[in-house]
């Protein structure tokens, strides 16, 4: 998988997920979808991320089409070791500084980016940076959400219309859930940015791509792409 030379008449897709194993996995199992359909994909992650997918496939994987690149964060952060570059098994109170040392990695990723020129970027949300990156390359960029329709839509409800009722009233918040809620985005706005949730559908190119199926968020789905302004595609 690794040293696999990757075919010029098909299009190469470069699939760049957080550092969390429900994100990795997500992506992985979009990245296997999309080889049966005669794309050639790259997975961008650190080596402690990589070593994980190697893991469950083993030696001899199932994934012809999949090449893994290592992206190698800052080795000069204090009492951070490379084993700590996954939140798999991170100290809860280390998380900011995961996504500290996961900026401070856009300059490889400028590199990574550049050396494999692929056709199309589908990345997290919690790089905001990467689409930007890949702009500078002529490179078209998606956003897969791992996250539901119902959960997005709901917080990007919020987050635009703060005083305003979410249209489906199905889904609503207890008031001691309003509270952890505020608190919950308060700290992944301080994480990410001020756009978050909705930053990352901002960057996307006409479409965004969710972990999801019509027949259960159908409705929900619909108004995620009414409040982002994209095409929300399910991939369930």
């Amino acid at each position: 998988m690794e040293n696999m030379e990757l075919m010029s008449n098909r299009p190469n897709v470069l699939m760049f997920p957080w550092l969390a194993h429900g994100h990795v996995s997500s992506f992985l199992e979009l990245a296997k979808k999309l080889s049966q359909r005669n794309f050639d994909i790259c997975i961008c992650s650190t080596p402690m991320i990589l070593s994980l997918i190697k893991e469950s496939h083993g030696k001899n994987n199932n994934l012809p089409s999949i090449k893994l690149i290592e992206l190698n964060l800052p080795s000069n952060i204090p009492e951070f070791p490379p084993e700590y570059h996954t939140t798999k098994v991170l100290p809860r109170h280390l998380v900011p500084k995961l996504v500290e040392a996961f900026n401070m990695a856009a300059t490889s990723f400028y590199d990574i980016i550049k050396i494999h020129n692929p056709d199309l970027l589908i990345y997290d949300h919690f790089q905001l940076w990467a689409p930007e990156i890949a702009s500078l390359h002529n490179i078209p960029s998606v956003h897969f959400c791992v996250i539901g329709a119902v959960t997005m839509s709901f917080a990007s409800h919020h987050v635009l219309f703060k005083d305003k009722s979410f249209p489906h009233p199905a889904i609503y918040l207890m008031d001691f859930e309003k509270k952890n809620q505020r608190i919950a985005m308060q700290s992944s706005i301080k994480l990410v940015d001020k756009e978050f949730p909705c930053g990352s559908m901002k960057r996307s190119c006409d479409i965004v791509l969710i972990n999801s199926c019509r027949e259960i968020e159908g409705k929900y789905i619909d108004y995620l792409s009414e409040l982002s302004g994209k095409k929300v595609l399910n991939c369930v």
